[in-house]
This record gives structure tokens, C-alpha cells and sequence, in this order.
């Protein structure tokens, strides 16, 4: 019987340099679309999958991010005193138990692939999700949820992928494709990064990933590929051809690369119109500087 999925890593080590200076001293996964910060879109996306326990591999400043799950006392009874129910279910969301959660140091910035392998004595022999809080997933069955439910007729090592415009290639990891099958394809190599004229294909990895502990076993070996780090796609290329395999998983959703300041903003306005209490007064506004642009035209 396969092994269900029930632990994941979150890689949030990065410094987040492109949103500075407000990540001079906010963790960029806590900055928030809407109401919500970018990590607790991904730990909703994981527990809707099935995930129990929940690794972040972290480095120094991350203090605030951290602090997150906590619960907060005061805060919790001073919204009971005040009959302030929906904000106290809000909460509860952002709570985790006891041993659920674990937070590792990533000491050096060597790559997303080092990121996980820093995770591996808590992973173990099983299999295990990986999860980046950057890429943000609108989908009514959340994007893990339908992996994990297409891994389970599968096993192997899975990747969420997506069509890409080719002269963005070089920006992902792209899939050299076996055979196609509709929303899963079988894979036959990965390459990372490439120029648009060497791009096998324009189906390319986006920030989802259900792996196999072999995939520890090969990042073990520190080899550095594209930018001299230690990358998750070659570790994760190692294991087609074997018993495992490699699939591509298209998913159905709208992906937002919120890594970008771009996509961030287009999140948070696609994240605002998807809210009833925010939609009219959104689109209004919209509306009317759309009006305006055009006027001065």
C-alpha cells in the first residue's frame, strides 16, 4: 500500500530582496493579499491536501514568521469579551498544535535544493511534499490536494506545471515530455533555466512538488547545477528511468508569481474581486481609474 503524504516542506529562507525595504524587517511570507499573509494561503493549500506536520526551513530574521503560529491569549480574549466571533474563527486558522510544526536553519543560501535537504532528518523514508508560499494558487479543489490525489493512482515524484510564454523559459525548470496524457505527463528529462532556443518544451515547474525520499538520498551528494546552487530539479531529474519516475501535473487554477511586485499586486486585486464584502467597492475603483487612463490617452 502507498505511503500518504502527510508531511511538507516549506523552503522560506530567502531574504526577499525584491520587496525591499519592507522586507528589511518583515518576512515576505507574512506580507499579506488582502487580509491574509502568502504563508497561510499555503498552510490552507496543505492542510486541504492532508498535511499534519509542517516543516520551514528558515534563516535568521524570521522571527515574525515564526511567532505567526503561535497562539496569542490576550488577543483571543479580548475579541471574546468584545462578542467579536468571526474574527476569533480567523484565528483559529492561524493556530497550530503543539509538534505540528518544526523550523529548521538553512545557514547558507546554496539553492532550493540544499533548502530541502536540510529538512531530510525529519523527513526520513517517506514520502513528502515541498511547498514555496511565493507561488500563490486560486483553484476550487486546492493545487496540492489535486496532486496528492493523482499521486495516489501514480506514486513516483511529482511536479505542478503550467504552460509558460517560451521566451520565459529561462526563469523555470522546464519538461522534457515522454508522453502526454491530458493533465499528467510522463517525464523524460528536466532542465533548468534554459535559453528559449534550448527549451525542450514551454511546460514548465512551478512551486508544488510531491518527491520521494530518494530525492534526499540524491541531494546528498551537493552538486551544484544552473547558478552554481544546488537545484531541486536535478536531484529530482536523477530518479527518471527508475522504478519511481517523474510526472508533470497540470493543474487547474491561476497561479500568481508572487515573488514579483507584479504579481503580487495582481493577486492581491484578483484575491479583493473574490471577496463579497470587498468586490463592489474594488471594481468601482478600478472602473473609474480605468476611465481615467483612458481619458488621458
Amino acid at each position: 500500500m502507498r505511503k500518504r503524504v502527510t508531511k511538507a516542506i516549506f523552503p522560506v529562507a530567502g531574504m526577499g530582496t525584491r520587496f525591499l525595504p519592507a522586507t528589511k524587517s518583515v518576512p515576505k511570507e507574512i506580507m499579506t493579499l488582502v487580509d491574509r499573509p502568502l504563508v497561510q494561503y499555503a498552510i490552507d493549500e496543505a492542510r486541504a491536501a492532508g498535511i499534519k506536520e509542517f516543516i520551514f526551513v528558515t534563516s535568521r530574521g524570521k522571527g515574525a514568521l515564526e511567532d505567526y503560529f503561535d497562539h496569542s491569549p490576550i488577543l483571543e480574549q479580548e475579541l471574546r469579551k468584545k462578542g467579536k466571533d468571526d474574527l476569533l474563527e480567523a484565528l483559529k486558522a492561524t493556530n497550530m498544535d503543539s509538534g505540528a510544526i518544526a523550523y529548521i536553519r538553512q545557514h547558507k543560501a546554496l539553492g532550493l535544493g540544499h533548502a530541502v535537504w536540510c529538512a531530510r532528518r525529519l523527513i526520513g523514508n517517506e514520502p513528502f511534499a515541498v511547498m514555496l508560499p511565493d507561488d500563490v494558487i486560486a483553484a476550487e479543489t486546492p493545487c496540492l490536494q489535486q496532486m496528492v490525489e493523482a499521486y495516489e493512482q501514480t506514486g513516483g515524484n511529482m511536479v505542478a506545471a503550467m504552460e509558460v510564454p517560451p521566451e520565459k523559459t529561462k526563469a523555470y525548470g522546464v519538461l522534457d515530455v515522454e508522453e502526454d496524457m491530458g493533465h499528467m505527463v510522463k517525464v523524460k528529462a528536466m532542465v533548468e533555466k534554459p535559453e528559449p532556443a534550448e527549451a525542450p518544451s514551454n511546460l514548465a515547474v512551478i512551486g508544488r512538488y510531491i518527491l520521494e525520499p530518494s530525492v534526499l538520498r540524491t541531494l546528498n551528494n551537493m552538486r551544484t547545477g544552473a547558478g552554481g546552487e544546488i537545484q531541486l530539479t536535478d536531484a529530482i531529474a536523477a530518479d527518471i528511468g527508475s522504478e519511481n519516475g517523474v510526472y508533470g501535473y497540470r493543474f487547474r487554477g491561476q497561479r500568481f508569481d508572487c515573488g514579483s511586485k507584479a504579481g503580487f499586486l495582481q493577486a492581491t486585486v484578483a484575491f479583493g474581486l473574490a471577496r463579497e464584502d470587498l468586490r463592489d467597492d474594488l471594481h468601482r475603483f478600478l472602473t473609474e481609474i480605468t476611465q481615467v487612463d483612458k481619458a488621458a490617452e
